[in-house]
């Protein structure tokens, strides 16, 4: 019997895909995990299914065990809150899964420099404007109009 490798897919950035991504790689199925977890029942697979699909969050403790089951950092597959930094460097992590010809090469950037606080400033702008979204002071198109003409203005980090 031959056995054909697929690199498995990361559909999106979510943490369901990520432990699907995670599990395919390891080549195991979800009835494995289910398993390993002491998952009992007709249905074991489905509180695993639901994980992966988004349909479910699992607990921190669930998240260490199948961290452990699949050998993988646990950080890599938790949920992230991204104003943790140490979440943002995973998140760059996973992203190269999605974006496979893009480099991002950060070697010139000087941490102490006005960069950082542009970035910091411009991504406290989106959150803003993102935030008026969420409340419905303005519609689903005027923030993607923003978004598609947010302008950074570097001059006034530099004043």
């Amino acid at each position: 019997m031959r056995y054909i490798y697929t690199k498995p897919e990361l559909r999106d950035m979510s943490q369901g895909s990520r432990i699907a991504f995670v599990r395919q790689f390891r080549h195991l199925s979800q009835d494995k995990v289910s398993d390993a977890l002491g998952l009992t029942g007709e249905c074991k697979r489905r509180t695993i299914t639901r994980y992966e699909k988004g349909d479910r969050n699992p607990r921190d403790e669930r998240i260490s065990k199948i961290s452990e089951i699949l050998n993988v950092e646990y950080n890599s597959i938790k949920s992230y809150d991204y104003k943790n930094i140490i979440d943002l460097i995973y998140f760059f992590l996973w992203l190269e899964e999605i974006l496979p010809n893009y480099h991002l090469d950060l070697s010139d950037v000087n941490v102490y420099s006005n960069d950082v606080e542009l970035l910091i400033n411009s991504l406290v702008k989106w959150a803003e404007i993102r935030e008026k979204w969420y409340k419905r002071e303005i519609s689903y198109e005027e923030y993607i109009e923003w978004k598609l003409n947010f302008k950074i203005e570097e001059d006034s980090i530099y004043e």
